[in-house]
């Protein structure tokens, strides 16, 4: 099967590509014959064509439109993702000429988004919402090879079954249930020669990796079972929610409970003290004590010895931040980030982690470099004073938006000393979110 190392067929000169791959597929169709440099991932799908009786002047079949698509979009697993997908494949698809596919295990298309001169060429050949592009109907093409094998596949050109296709490429990766391993779909990217490329595998199939850790966020809980959490994020005394039952804790013991959830695999006595305590000449005893209290509010059996570790896992909040900002969907990632980790900690093993947090959040949100992340983020209590932010954001906004945040840079310049510089760290107070 075909990766990020995957060859071109015929060559990297696209018109000897062309060329060549027209060739092979005339001499398939007219023949049976497959012809290097066909590759073996494609002569097989031609072969099920041939079999399934495909046409090679084969059109898609319009099954799903109006309200009924809507309903069974709106029903389907995948609608949860499509925000992150537009995330990570929009902007990508709108820049290049090319189109966000998405379809469903069948190989009916779901959603088609991009460029509109693009999408109108697309509507010319069928490619379009409620249309069925199984292997079965229209031939070899990526999003329905990609569900009937359960693997990422790239098509490039002739390499399509139907001739109609044939002035395409795409790549195509199928996301699959997180919790069962079947198959709901696939994300899809298809264009011009611009997609001619590894590259453009490899992002499908990353695209795909975020969406099924997604869905895992996404998983809804049996019913009466309630998911064990942690919100530190932005307030000083954490908030804890243990099968069912909603607890503030201390300073602590929020400290405790967050490098726990950041370590499900369980910390050793030295390795919790060390990153409790400033005072390396803190006795065992006293570490002791401070779980024993936890463990009697806890209840028994929640909290587990040599190493201490929870007895289930418990999802933080900032846990999920990381795992989205990791897969790319700053946006989402961002939506879940109401400020730093415990603000008022000064817990070496905490502090550390706040940094890693915050650092990972704020170099999201320049990179990303849209105007509305970045302002979210220099509006909040922890970025107002960040002046590399603000110059992102100057940098981001039209030019008749600039004057406001340049000024806000020059002053924030002086404040801490001239010249661009990170605004220091502190221990502030943020607002604590209401108790209930």
């Amino acid at each position: 099967m075909g990766g990020p190392s995957l060859a071109l067929p015929g060559g990297a000169d696209p018109v000897e590509r062309t060329r060549v791959l027209r060739r092979a597929h005339e001499a398939f169709t007219r023949d049976g014959l497959v012809e290097p440099p066909v590759r073996a991932v494609i002569a097989k799908s031609w072969r099920r064509c041939a079999r399934a009786r495909v046409s090679p002047e084969a059109r898609p079949r319009l099954e799903l439109s109006g309200a009924d698509l809507r309903d069974y979009r709106a029903a389907h697993p995948l609608a949860r993702v499509m925000p992150l997908f537009r995330e990570l494949v929009g902007a990508f698809a709108a820049h290049g000429a090319h189109l966000l596919a998405v379809c469903d295990a069948r190989g009916g298309l779901l959603w088609v988004e991009g460029e509109p001169e693009t999408l109108r060429r697309a509507e010319r050949l069928g490619f379009v919402p409620g249309a069925r592009w199984a292997e079965t109907v229209v031939g070899t093409n990526a999003p329905g090879t990609a569900v009937a094998l359960g693997e990422p596949v790239q098509v490039f050109g002739a390499e399509h079954f139907s001739r109609l296709v044939h002035p395409w490429t795409c790549a195509a990766a199928p996301v699959r249930d997180p919790a069962t391993g079947r198959v709901l779909g696939a994300v899809d990217i298809t264009g011009g020669d611009g997609l001619a490329h590894p590259h453009s595998l490899a992002l499908v199939q990353a695209v795909a990796r975020a969406a099924e850790a997604q869905l895992a966020l996404l998983a809804p809980h049996p019913a009466g079972a309630a998911r064990d959490s942690l919100t530190a994020l932005g307030r000083d005394e954490a908030l804890l929610v243990l099968g069912g039952r909603r607890i503030v804790l201390g300073r602590r013991h929020s400290e405790i409970m967050a490098l726990l959830a950041q370590h499900p695999e369980g910390l050793s006595g030295e390795e919790l003290a060390h990153a409790l305590y400033e005072n390396e000449s803190v006795s065992a005893v006293t570490l002791r004590a401070e779980v024993s209290r936890l463990r009697t509010l806890l209840g028994a059996g929640n909290l587990l010895s040599r190493p201490y570790r929870t007895a289930a896992p418990v999802e933080a909040d900032f846990t999920a931040v990381t795992r989205h900002l990791a897969a790319g969907a700053v946006s989402a990632g961002l939506s879940r980030y109401t400020g730093p980790l415990l603000p008022a900690s000064g817990a070496p093993g905490i502090v550390r982690l706040r940094r890693r947090i915050e650092d990972q959040a704020r170099a999201a949100v320049i990179a990303r470099a849209d105007a509305g992340l970045l302002t979210d983020w220099v509006c909040s209590a922890w970025g107002a004073e960040d002046p590399e932010v603000w110059r992102a954001l100057a940098a981001a906004l039209p030019p008749e938006g600039r004057p406001a945040a340049l000024a806000r840079v020059r002053a924030l310049d002086e404040e801490l000393g001239g010249g661009p510089q990170r605004v220091p760290r502190r221990h502030a107070t943020y607002p604590q979110p209401a108790r209930s």
